[in-house]
């Protein structure tokens, strides 16, 4: 799945190379954007249901109640894993820089929950999610991602699985080759700068 999922990402202008701010304040040599492959709404359901297959035997035969994903890059990703799951697909979004569940979105008590995020690299977005889902009485069983860019490094307590997992650089602002080199990282994603 790797090999064909990168050459999907390459086909469509979606993997890029040059000098990034990552949504975790790291620098990195290359970007994944999958919103580029998620606009097309064929290929978002069918990757969505290949991840809802990937995370199945991860659930123990739990059923979950809904797949929460933070806004904005794992919105796409987390409808169509919650369609392949027949569940609620919920978001969360920043307020005041805090991940909320808002717009009258619900869990329930003892719930169970997937996360889904498009790529997964510190996993700060996830865990805040995460965090939220227990707060609010609910229980994450599982983590899913399309991308996991840190090549599985990334402990979340919880079982994960991706459909793409790469090992890419990722360098502190402080220690950036690239900005040794006088180059000057620009910002694709979606959450602001911390």
């Amino acid at each position: 799945m790797n090999d064909s999922l990168l050459s999907l990402f390459r086909e469509r202008g979606a993997l890029l190379d040059g000098h990034f701010l990552l949504s975790s304040g790291l620098h990195s040599p290359r970007y994944l954007q999958c919103a580029l492959v998620l606009a097309d709404p064929p290929l978002a359901m069918q990757l969505g249901q290949q991840l809802a297959d990937v995370l199945r035997p991860l659930l123990g035969g739990v059923t979950p109640g809904a797949v929460v994903s933070p806004a904005l890059g794992g919105v796409l990703v987390g409808h169509e894993v919650a369609r392949a799951f027949g569940c609620r697909g919920l978001f969360m979004e920043r307020q005041d820089g805090a991940m909320t569940l808002r717009r009258g979105f619900t869990l329930a008590a003892d719930e169970p929950v997937v996360v889904v995020e498009d790529v997964v690299t510190t996993g700060k977005s996830t865990r805040e999610v995460m965090d939220v889902t227990r707060a609010a009485g609910a229980r994450v069983i599982a983590v899913g991602s399309l991308v996991d860019r840190s090549g599985g490094a990334v402990d979340l307590g919880v079982p994960r699985g991706s459909l793409l997992e790469l090992s890419v650089p990722t360098y502190a602002a402080d220690a950036c080759p690239l900005c040794a080199q006088g180059s000057r990282p620009v910002k694709p994603g979606s959450r602001p700068k911390p």
